[in-house]
């Protein structure tokens, strides 16, 4: 999630609850396109994976069997991709573990945002991270007034 990945040397995956947790999904997708050589979402409620997918038009380089589980999915990737590194954006601990246990790198969604610029959803754009609750509060505070 920095220049020195600009090469395309990346295999990179995101779990569904990380991507449920980026404002933005297919502006992350866009952005991590330009420097990642495969992309994809990887986990075991395919359902979910594949609505995800539709919904926000991402580009799902990962052909998943519907018996593979993530696992098995994430353990044939790693073989098929020739990359130097492979990354998974995840943001839970069963996230953590699969990484860990099949040799990819786990990165929090929350550090993988940081680093890329990436929004996660209710993260004010430019008035800091309480800008959503105070524009709430003065709207309440407003109705209030009116009564």
């Amino acid at each position: 999630m920095d220049s020195d990945d600009a090469t395309g040397e990346m295999t990179l995956a995101f779990s569904l609850s990380a991507l449920g947790r980026l404002a933005d999904p297919a502006a992350a997708f866009g952005d991590a396109e330009t420097w990642c050589r495969h992309i994809g979402v990887v986990d075991n409620d395919r359902e979910g994976l594949e609505a995800a997918v539709a919904d926000h038009d991402l580009r799902q380089e990962f052909d998943l069997a519907d018996d593979e589980d993530i696992w098995l999915a994430m353990e044939r990737i790693r073989a098929s991709t020739a990359t130097p590194r492979h990354v998974y954006v995840g943001a839970t601990a069963a996230d953590r573990r699969v990484a860990i246990q099949l040799g990819w790198e786990f990165v929090h969604v929350t550090d993988a945002a940081e680093k890329a610029g990436w929004r996660l959803d209710g993260e004010a754009s430019t008035d800091g991270l309480f800008a959503g609750f105070r524009e709430r509060v003065a709207t309440w505070l407003s109705e209030i007034g009116d009564d």
